[in-house]
């Protein structure tokens, strides 16, 4: 998409609100509604291990112990694989059975607010790359040394101007505020603008939300600002989801993703 690419001459600014909802602050007040957030987050792939029915693999907890069933939703494609290969030589009979199944991060979150509160729940865990959290450390010491760990699933974003606004792109006839599940992809779209906007360069900085952080602002913050999130799944998931289908069209068509 040759609009995504297109910095906007401006900085967005989004409320300090947003800013305490994402940092885990009180949330209180309305917010967007359930098809909204779907809507957000259909574009995004995740992936899964799974049989040939789509049941996910899970964890449960061991003898005695309290707490429901867990299964992994990874990030990247080739974390998933490489869980599977371990599993391979831990417990081939299982292996056998299960496979790397993408899945849209908004059937996740239908799942999850489905099984709420139910005797049978089964809860969903996020798996990030470790080069991702290592880059979302490493954000993080920049104002806080002692930071040694980031909880969460990494989603990067970018400020600058005096008011340390986020930065905002062009999408279509929309200005929307991206964040990105790679560094190093906000990073190329960061180059491009410093060529076009030298003025702003050095005031660049990049944040770090935590993904979950983001999606229970949009559940109970009441902003119009938070509309304007783009989630930008990671090129690899986007080539891997395309070369899935026989027509070389993705299977889960992002609205967001970074043109080649």
């Amino acid at each position: 998409m040759k609009s995504l690419i297109r910095w906007s001459a401006t900085v967005g600014l989004v409320g300090t609100t947003i800013v305490g909802s994402l940092l885990g602050a009180g949330l209180r007040v309305l917010a967007l509604t359930p098809e909204q957030i779907v809507q957000k987050l259909r574009p995004v792939p995740m992936f899964t291990i799974a049989n040939a029915q789509g049941a996910p693999l899970v964890a449960s907890p061991p003898n005695g112990q309290k707490g429901a069933p867990v299964a992994g939703v990874f990030v990247s494609q080739r974390d998933a694989q490489a869980f599977l290969e371990t599993l391979k030589s831990k417990n081939p009979n299982l292996a056998k059975e299960v496979k790397v199944v993408p899945v849209s991060l908004a059937e996740v979150y239908q799942l999850v607010q489905s099984n709420q509160g139910k005797p049978d729940q089964l809860d969903f865990a996020y798996v990030p790359t470790k080069q991702q959290l290592a880059s979302a450390v490493a954000v993080m010491k920049v104002s806080d040394k002692k930071v040694t760990q980031f909880n969460g699933t990494p989603l990067f974003v970018a400020r600058a101007g005096k008011e340390k606004g986020f930065l905002t792109i062009q999408q279509g006839d929309k200005s929307v505020i991206p964040m990105f599940f790679n560094k190093e992809e906000l990073q190329s779209l960061l180059d491009r603008f410093k060529q076009q906007q030298p003025n702003l360069a050095s005031s660049i900085d990049i944040q770090v939300f935590p993904l979950e952080g983001v999606v229970e602002a949009m559940k109970k913050q009441n902003d119009p600002q938070l509309d304007k999130i783009v989630l930008i799944p990671p090129r690899e998931s986007i080539e891997f989801v395309r070369s899935l289908s026989p027509q070389g069209k993705p299977q889960t068509a992002p609205a967001a993703q970074p043109k080649k």
